[in-house]
């Protein structure tokens, strides 16, 4: 395997542009970076300049907010799942000390089909005090969620799986907009031994799509054990296999350890805004590795169970779950 100094570009268009040989070419190009670091960056995703400028000045004015107006949006009970999450309340698995910052949940907008999904998800809340930020953020939703379904279907074909495989698995599924801002350190010395903006963990669910984040910071662990810097291009959304992904192919699709690290010593007291959609499937999907995944040389590595229950098993782990 070729060891990669950076994550491949590719256009999401050659997917979706009718032309065969463009498309079963992206199918083979994004098989082989998942197979291999696990990350891509995608162009032609959907959202425009203005969608994510805007996203990001309403995140921004939330979260500079003073914390009794954030507070009304924390709710209690659903294990972070909507609203508002407080700082020092996410820990990386197999790291004792909380992550560096403050985020904000919006899921899967419901609507009145009788699918009996509805009533797994507790409902979005949206700050009164910002009358832009459930528009931006539901279009920004909506939008990375199209992206992401053309993006399994392309796993699927590279899978030899039919195109449509993943289509009912994600259909109102349990995915999650994530706005997180790394707040400013103001005194360097008062920081816990260890403290990170995000230590370093593999991501829970099929893909993320992340929306160009603020600042440079991200960093993926190459299969050599060397950190890899991710900078996010303009236009591009940077996309990678989440630990869902990753059992149901018995590791062939890559989930990729990656953190953001500290900034140097002097930038500390600023912050860093980043918007990542992680697409959850419903929680019925069964993750057991596909059967074409485990061979001689690949024997299973994972314990069968479904989307739900791994994803149960991970929010206690973080300590958002009791």
């Amino acid at each position: 395997m070729t060891l990669l100094d950076t994550i491949p570009s590719l256009d999401l268009a050659d997917f979706t542009s009718g032309d065969d040989t463009r498309k079963a070419k992206f199918v083979q190009e994004l098989g082989t970076a998942f197979n291999n670091i696990g990350f891509v960056a995608i162009k032609n995703h959907g959202l425009t300049d203005e969608n994510t400028s805007t996203l990001y000045d309403n995140v921004q004015k939330f979260f500079y907010s003073p914390d009794e107006l954030k507070q009304k949006y924390a709710i209690e009970g659903i294990a972070g799942q909507r609203g508002y999450i407080g700082k020092g309340k996410e820990t990386a698995k197999g790291f004792k000390v909380a992550d560096l910052k403050e985020f904000y949940h919006v899921g899967q907008p419901k609507i009145d089909d009788g699918d009996p999904i509805w009533e797994e998800y507790p409902d979005n809340v949206f700050p009164n005090e910002l009358p832009d930020f459930e528009k931006d953020t539901l279009h920004t939703y909506r939008t990375l969620e199209s992206a992401g379904k053309n993006l399994l279907r392309a796993i699927a074909l590279y899978l030899a799986l039919p195109e449509d495989y993943f289509e009912d698995k994600v259909k109102h599924g349990n995915s999650i907009l994530r706005a997180i801002h790394y707040f400013p350190i103001a005194n360097p010395d008062d920081l816990p031994e260890g403290a990170v903006r995000a230590a370093a963990h593999g991501d829970i669910n099929l893909i993320t799509l992340l929306m160009g984040a603020s600042a440079e910071g991200l960093e993926v662990l190459r299969t050599d054990g060397k950190w890899i810097p991710i900078t996010s291009l303009p236009d591009y959304v940077v996309v990678n296999v989440g630990d869902m992904l990753d059992r149901l192919t018995n590791h062939k699709l890559k989930s990729t350890i990656h953190r953001v690290v500290n900034p140097p010593r002097e930038k500390l007291g600023t912050s860093r805004f980043s918007i990542p959609f992680f697409m959850h499937p419903r929680s019925e999907m069964n993750l057991t590795c596909l059967e074409s995944c485990v061979d001689a040389t690949h024997p299973k590595m994972y314990v069968d169970m479904t989307a739900g229950e791994f994803l149960n098993e991970r929010l206690i782990e973080l300590g958002l779950k009791k």
